[in-house]
């Protein structure tokens, strides 16, 4: 491990940074379920289920991915499957977690490849953190650059850049 950057790019001693859901998220769930319940049923049919998804993550769910939702997490209300606020809550929680560390993810790689070559440069990297951490030593970034580099080609490609943005070092310090 380095002691200049904290990083130990092994291919060992990684645990994946588990990010939980907040309270605000929790509530922007809710809010998007009760938005949904067309007539306050009290649950999501197969069409609220569509619209909460697309309010929640942009995108029209495809018809696979609504019947995987409502054949593993329906409930029978009356005559009608729908998705209860438990299991909304569930699902919903997971997907954004998901989508969320992706997102970012692919978001902070493309402010720092300020050229949209793929892959980051050394002068890439030395620009970033003089503009946002311009207390830190320029042989520090470069220290750090050689670690996230992991095949040593002088490049920091996505995958490397995703290795480093999704991994916990914490319990190895």
């Amino acid at each position: 491990m380095s002691t200049s950057t904290g990083f130990q790019l092994g291919s060992y001693g990684y645990s994946k940074i588990k990010r939980s859901i907040t309270k605000e998220d929790k509530h922007l769930l809710s809010v998007v379920f009760h938005e949904a319940d067309d007539r306050n049923k009290g649950f999501l049919t197969r069409e609220d289920v569509k619209v909460a998804i697309a309010e929640l993550f942009g995108y029209k769910p495809s018809k696979y991915e609504v019947d995987q939702i409502m054949n593993n997490y329906g409930t029978r209300f009356n005559s009608v499957i729908g998705l209860s606020l438990e299991n909304y809550m569930i699902i919903m929680s997971d997907k954004l977690v998901a989508a969320d560390e992706d997102e970012n993810t692919r978001h902070t790689f493309m402010v720092f490849d300020t050229n949209c070559r793929g892959f980051l440069s050394v002068e890439d990297l030395q620009r970033a953190f003089s503009q946002v951490a311009p207390h830190i030593p320029n042989h520090t970034v470069q220290t750090c650059f050689r670690e996230l580099d992991r095949d040593g080609d002088g490049r920091i490609s996505y995958k490397d850049f995703d290795f480093m943005m999704k991994y916990d070092t914490k319990s190895h310090i």
